[in-house]
């Protein structure tokens, strides 16, 4: 009975480990790319843009970790953190490109 219980103790605390590891380091490269993709896409002196993207970072960013950590599975909250990266990095690609 001991084991069973260590083992879901252990379970337990690994998969806090690795919704805090892609709240902390997945959040903080979503919410690079997404404040970069803001600042390209406003239409407004660069200044602005970056200043708007910069305050937007933190809403996005607090989103993120409070998503990570409703998710039901570490599983699913590192799945949706790297498909969103990528999805909004090809967006940036892209409007990097076209600038």
């Amino acid at each position: 009975m001991t084991t069973s219980m260590t083992s879901i103790t252990w379970r337990y605390r690994g998969g806090v480990v690795a919704r805090t590891v892609a709240a902390i380091a997945g959040g903080y490269v979503l919410t690079s790319i997404a404040s970069s993709l803001i600042a390209i896409a406003l239409p407004l002196p660069r200044a602005d843009a970056v200043s708007i993207a910069t305050l937007l970072s933190f809403v996005v960013y607090t989103c993120v970790i409070l998503w990570v950590f409703a998710t039901t599975s570490a599983l699913r909250a590192w799945t949706g953190v790297v498909a969103a990266s990528a999805v909004l990095g090809a967006a940036l690609w892209i409007a990097g490109r076209m600038a």
